[in-house]
C-alpha cells in the first residue's frame, strides 16, 4: 500500500522503555475501511504500537501520519499542544479497562469529548451521546452511573464515547480482557457492526475467532516487530513465518486445555 493511501501511517517507529526495546523500526499501514486485528503473544508491543498510532505513547524515531498530516517528529513550542489536540480529535482509543469516569452518568461520560474535543454545545453533544446508547444497546441505561454496569456494559458505553468524536479510525485496546467470558461476547457484537459499517479500526485483540471472523488483514507481533501481516486466511492457515506459527500453535494448545 502506498502511504498517501492510507488513513494510518508508521515508518520507522520505534519506542524504549529504559533499557528495554518495545518497539523496533516497525512500518505499518492502514487504509480506509480497513479492521486491522493487531494479534501475538503478551510483551510483544501490541499496545505500544496501538497507542504510537494516536501519541498517547510518543515513539523515539520515526514517523507517524494521519490522513497524510504527519503529527510525529511532534513539532516544538506551542504547535505541540495544538498538534495533539488535532491527533486525538481525529482518532479514539477504547481501553482494556474502560477508563470511565465514574461520578458520570453514561451519557455525561459519552459526550464530554465533543463537547471538550469538538466544541459540541452540550444539548446536541447530549442528544448525540444518547442516539449513540441507543446503538449500542444501552438508551435505557443513559443516566446510570459506571458503577451500577456490567462490565460488558461499561465497554459498551466505552465504545459509544469513542464513536461520538466520529474519528477517522478507532483503536481498540485488547477490548474484552477484562470482562467475564459470558460478556466477551456483547462488546464483539458491537465491533463486528461496526465493521460492517465500513469504520476504519484498529483492534490489538487475544480473540482469535473475531479476528478470523472480522479482520480484513491480520498484523501479527513478535519482539517488537512485525513478524508477518496479510490476509486472514493466509496468517492463519499458511502462516510464513516460524514466529507466527509457534504463536498459534501456542494459541490451539491453550485452547485445547481449557
Amino acid at each position: 500500500m502506498e502511504n498517501s493511501q492510507a488513513v494510518v501511517s508508521l515508518r520507522g517507529v520505534g519506542k524504549s522503555f529504559g533499557a528495554s526495546r518495545v518497539l523496533k523500526d516497525v512500518d505499518l499501514d492502514v487504509a480506509a475501511g480497513e479492521n486491522v486485528c493487531v494479534i501475538g503473544p503478551s510483551g510483544s508491543g501490541k499496545s505500544t504500537l496501538l497507542r504510537c498510532c494516536n501519541l498517547l505513547e510518543i515513539p523515539d524515531t520515526g514517523e507517524v501520519r494521519l490522513g497524510g498530516t504527519r503529527y510525529h517528529p511532534l513539532p516544538r513550542g506551542g504547535r505541540r499542544s495544538a498538534a495533539l489536540r488535532e491527533l486525538r480529535s481525529r482518532t479514539a482509543m477504547v481501553f482494556q479497562s474502560f477508563e470511565l469516569f465514574p461520578h458520570l452518568s453514561a451519557e455525561q461520560n459519552v459526550a464530554l469529548a465533543p463537547i471538550r474535543v469538538s466544541g459540541l454545545g452540550k444539548e446536541e453533544a447530549l442528544h448525540r451521546a444518547r442516539v449513540l446508547l441507543e446503538r449500542v444497546g444501552l438508551g435505557a441505561f443513559a443516566q446510570a452511573r459506571p458503577a451500577t454496569l456490567s462490565g460488558g456494559q461499561q465497554q459498551r458505553v466505552s465504545i459509544a464515547r469513542a464513536m461520538a468524536v466520529e474519528p477517522e479510525v478507532l483503536l481498540f485496546d485488547e477490548p474484552t480482557s477484562a470482562l467475564d467470558p459470558e460478556m466477551v461476547g456483547e462488546v464483539l457484537g458491537i465491533m463486528r457492526e461496526l465493521a460492517a459499517t465500513g469504520a476504519t479500526m484498529i483492534v490489538v485483540t487475544h480473540e482469535m475467532r473475531f479476528a478470523r471472523d472480522v479482520a480484513s488483514r491480520v498484523v501479527v507481533m513478535d519482539r517488537g516487530e512485525i513478524a508477518e501481516a496479510g490476509p486472514v486466511d493466509q496468517v492463519f492457515e499458511a502462516p510464513r513465518h516460524p514466529r507466527t506459527k509457534r504463536f498459534l500453535q501456542s494459541v490451539a494448545q491453550s485452547s485445547q486445555a481449557v
